[in-house]
């Protein structure tokens, strides 16, 4: 008879029979935080089987699998569960940054918001339309999240919030295409960094602490945005495109891009900005000066290529450069949560068109991504790691 191995006879990173009881006890508590969202027992097991599904090892996680997953001959009640049944997806958002807030709170925290497009074929699912995605490094038909992570400065790292990107003329100007698509009658068109300063703005009702906060040059190219982080007092560093016009330290104006060339080769210093699959993440970077105290420029050149990427720096509390290095590698960790997030929890396996049925997927997704940064936090005191990180 064939004999299970000792527990200090397992290779490096075995998950153990222990392993599987704290995970089990894990997702239990998490269940449990969603259980008060739905009134009757049915819609709450309906939550429990899909949440388990999104953390299944399938190579799709949509209604059809899940279903069949949980013991389900069709996907109908699934399919229920997220078009029909009355269950309000802002407080599972709350409830996912209340888990967060509880095992990652960190004072010295970053916010970062990114954009994800998903990939869609017609054009009945909310939102969908021809646009640009980074993502998909091109235009193509999709729908737009707009999304918040935050990461510890322990390197945990979850998303916390997030809007689905309604266009103003092709959808909210067309009334009997929106009432198609679950869209309320109330919804107002809100750009992409508007939507950032509102999950922004939960995030800090919620309690949950920060110091910083980046993005990419969509949203550091933005002066409302900025406007707001700083009359909140909120420090950030955010990319800027090289056509950006700043200020010197002796007051003249020229493009960012034109900066370099009056450099010398010691006012760049080389750093290492975070970690990835392929080892430390190493460039070059200086800092210009400006006449307002609060506010720096920062340029990256990479140490392969000589590339160049520009940033806007908020620091109203005179952090050091390493700091504001840090804080600019932080943006990776958002791309991280994004691959996490699709590999692992499903974000972008949905096969639903409504509106709120968007946000009800795409939550349990990011609850379910929660629950593997807890297990995996708490992993870390072996050798083993839930995800992998994504490379440069």
């Amino acid at each position: 008879m064939h004999k299970s191995p000792a527990i200090d006879e397992l290779p490096a990173g075995a998950v153990t029979p222990d392993d599987l009881v704290s995970w089990e006890l894990e997702f239990n508590c998490a269940v449990e935080r969603i259980g008060l969202i739905f009134s009757r027992p049915e819609p709450r097991m309906h939550a429990e089987h899909y949440l388990r599904g999104l953390l299944a090892p399938l190579e799709r996680k949509n209604g059809w699998t899940i279903a069949e997953f949980c013991g389900q001959h069709e996907p109908k009640a699934i399919q229920r569960f997220l078009n029909l049944t009355d269950w309000d997806a802002g407080k599972l958002r709350d409830v996912n940054l209340a888990y967060a807030r509880e095992n990652f709170a960190d004072s010295r925290g970053t916010l970062i918001a990114d954009p994800t497009g998903f990939a869609k074929k017609g054009r009945k699912s909310a939102g969908v339309q021809r646009q640009y995605s980074g993502t998909l490094g091109r235009i193509d038909n999709c729908q737009i999240g707009t999304f918040l992570a935050y990461a510890d400065s322990a390197g945990n790292r979850v998303l916390v919030d997030r809007e689905l990107y309604i266009p103003r003329e092709s959808w909210l100007g067309d009334p009997q295409r929106c009432r198609e698509a679950g869209i309320p009658v109330e919804a107002t068109f809100a750009t992409r960094p508007q939507q950032v300063r509102t999950m922004i703005e939960r995030v800090v009702a919620a309690g949950l602490p920060f110091a910083w906060v980046t993005a990419d040059e969509e949203f550091g190219q933005n002066p409302g945005l900025r406007e707001f982080l700083e009359d909140a007092d909120m420090p950030y560093v955010m990319a800027i495109p090289k056509s950006t016009v700043v200020t010197g330290a002796d007051g003249s104006r020229k493009a960012i891009a034109e900066t370099p060339s009056g450099l010398r080769e010691n006012d760049w210093q080389r750093r290492a900005c975070g970690i990835g699959t392929k080892g430390f993440r190493v460039y070059d970077w200086t800092l210009i000066a400006t006449p307002a105290p609060d506010f720096q420029y920062m340029i990256r050149r990479s140490v392969d290529n000589g590339e160049l990427a520009y940033y806007i720096c908020f620091n109203p509390r005179r952090e050091s450069f390493g700091e504001i290095v840090r804080v600019a590698g932080s943006r990776w960790p958002v791309e991280e949560c994004f691959e996490a997030a699709k590999n692992e929890a499903g974000l972008d396996n949905y096969q639903v068109r409504l509106y709120h049925a968007w946000y009800r997927h795409i939550t349990l997704s990011m609850l379910a991504l929660t629950f593997l940064a807890v297990i995996r936090a708490d992993s870390k005191k072996g050798t083993r790691d839930l995800w992998t990180t994504s490379g440069d």
